[in-house]
């Protein structure tokens, strides 16, 4: 990682890297397992990960667009300044 890479040292988005890498290439994450994931790391309540969805989002898109993982719409990548609906996260595939 970059020292002046803004996400280095966001929690939330090294969770999210840290859960893809986790499950690999060629597999995804939903984003409600990291908004969990997250909330327990943070030691909040059952249901606080709601309240981090929309930071989970904004974090998987920067880091598409950073190239560091891929928002998939459907099995495929999408374009992560333009998708809609249920999305997952996964490393960058090799093919």
């Amino acid at each position: 990682m970059l020292e002046d890479d803004p996400l280095a040292k966001d929690s939330l988005a090294q969770t999210i890297i840290s859960l893809c890498a986790a499950v690999g290439p060629g597999k995804t994450i939903d984003p409600s397992e990291a908004a969990k994931h997250y909330a327990r790391q943070r030691e909040e309540d059952d249901l606080a990960w709601r309240s981090h969805l929309t930071q989970v989002r904004a974090r998987a898109v920067a880091l598409a667009r950073a190239g560091r993982l891929v928002v998939y719409r459907k099995g495929k990548p999408a374009d992560p300044n333009d998708f809609r609906g249920v999305y997952r996260i996964g490393l960058p595939r090799g093919d």
